[in-house]
């Protein structure tokens, strides 16, 4: 593999010719992921049957607690398949061949809707089974395909990187909306079997193209066990991991506990609230679209108007951008706070309301999740790329870790009456609060942080100094 394609990046100072193919496979390929993802909760809480016909859906709190901990999952595999890449198969091998994986989870929950169930494999354990497949392969590509873009750009077109992060994100919101839109229509129309196939066969699309793509991408060579292991540890290493640990493990994990649960707690109380909103009557699920149609709104806007305006004024560095989106998620998780105390008290708030969270968390997205991504990639050493990127993904991880766990024990420590002791607005007060205190935790990191900046092919002594003089945050 290594004497038929390019192993460094070019000298060219446009866009590398690979970039389409990992766009459109990234679009189909978060189809397939949040199509799947969008109705899970929805349909553990209201369509799934036992393998004999009856009904066998999970209550609240136990489909939150599954949900959070299938993406904990998800998130938590990408550290493997950064390994695998980095130090045995490379990006692209490993991307490919756990693609096959993640079709086949697709196929397994579709399986359990056709008739192919027992009272022993029933339609919750094809269930359980697709849901480890589609974290593996998710979750093992996830920091190859962050990496693999970065890998294509050298030092003549570094200075495209940042906004072809940008459109990379673009092309995950199109696919992401997409799935939304058709996910729930289909579950309820035609069954599991099409709202969970269609995203693999996506899935199946996503692959194909992106191994068309094959001979116009850099392919980063694997450095081996033993070369992985010492460069991994060497002083760039220990200081990338040493710097980046805090903020990727402790406090942008909180971040992922509140916005994953738009997935989760937003779709119950999406329930309660009146779906008729702009002339149209939504399924509960489809609220979720208002995330990527706003990415695809404010990725543009905060790339060339907003970032540009304030820099102006003053340094708009990585972390600040993180710290003000860190923030910014305590005001948006205020807004579901507000509607369950309408609902105490026995109105009816319109799904618009959510809309409005929805707006702030999306923005706080733009400013925390964009901004880590090329943030991950460019403080990490050349021979770590991915394994950065799957330290990064696994923050993702122990924040669904944490709320799927705060979940199953509020489940556990049910009282008599079904209720709970986070019922209500006090679930959304815990999580705000947490996400308060790590916000200003992580502005007092930030203001410590040193680091340095890497790009494959060239180590930029301009930026080593910089980084090594003042921290990146004042």
């Amino acid at each position: 593999m290594a004497s038929t394609f390019r192993t460094t990046p070019g000298e060219s100072t446009t866009l590398p010719p690979g970039i389409p193919y990992i766009i459109g496979n990234e679009a189909a390929e978060r189809f397939s992921f949040y199509g799947m993802k969008g109705i899970l909760v929805v349909y553990m809480t209201s369509y799934m049957l036992a393998g004999d016909g009856s009904p066998d859906q999970m209550g609240k709190e136990q489909a939150n607690g599954v949900y959070h901990l299938f993406t904990a999952a998800a998130y938590f595999f990408p550290l493997l398949g950064a390994i695998i890449a980095d130090a045995f198969w490379g990006k692209y091998r490993t991307i490919l061949v756990l693609s096959m994986g993640y079709c086949i989870g697709h196929g397994l929950i579709a399986l359990g809707d056709i008739g192919l169930t027992t009272t022993v494999v029933s339609p919750r354990v094809w269930l359980f089974m697709g849901m480890v497949f589609i974290a593996i392969g998710s979750g093992g590509i996830k920091p190859c395909v962050s990496a693999h873009v970065g890998d294509q750009f050298g030092s003549k077109n570094r200075h495209l990187i940042s906004r072809t992060f940008a459109w990379f994100y673009f092309s995950i919101n199109v696919g992401a909306a997409l799935s939304m839109v058709m996910a729930q229509p289909l579950l309820e129309h035609y069954g599991a079997w099409l709202a969970f196939g269609l995203p693999g066969v996506l899935m199946g699309i996503a692959t194909f193209v992106f191994w068309l793509g094959r001979h116009h991408f850099v392919h980063i060579p694997p450095s081996g066990w033993a070369k992985f292991v010492s460069r991994t540890f060497n002083p760039d290493g220990r200081r990338a991991i040493r710097n980046l640990a805090p903020i990727f493990l402790i406090f942008i994990p909180v971040f992922w506990a509140l916005f994953d649960q738009t997935g989760s707690s937003f779709i119950q109380q999406a329930k309660l609230l009146d779906l008729h909103f702009l002339g149209i009557d939504w399924y509960e699920s489809q609220i979720q679209v208002a995330n990527p149609i706003l990415i695809l709104l404010l990725i543009p806007t905060f790339s060339y108007l907003v970032y540009p305006f304030l820099g102006r004024y003053f340094r708009v560095t990585p972390l600040r951008k993180i710290g003000a989106g860190l923030f910014l998620m305590v005001i948006a998780f205020s807004i579901p706070i507000w509607i369950e105390y309408q609902l105490l008290a026995g109105a009816k708030p319109s799904i618009g309301w959510q809309l409005v969270s929805y707006l702030l968390l999306t923005t706080a997205e733009v400013m925390v999740s964009i901004t880590a991504l090329e943030f991950a990639y460019t403080q990490a050493p050349p021979a770590m790329k991915s394994l950065v990127m799957g330290i990064y993904l696994l923050g993702v991880s122990l924040g669904n870790l944490f709320t799927s766990g705060v979940n199953f024990l509020l489940d556990a420590l049910k009282k008599e009456d079904g209720t709970t002791i986070l019922e209500g607005p006090n679930y959304f007060i815990f999580f705000t609060g947490l996400m308060l205190v790590a916000a200003i935790a992580f502005s007092i990191y930030a203001r410590t942080y040193r680091g340095a900046t890497f790009i494959q092919g060239v180590v930029d002594d301009d930026d080593l100094d910089l980084a090594e003089q003042e921290p990146l945050q004042d």
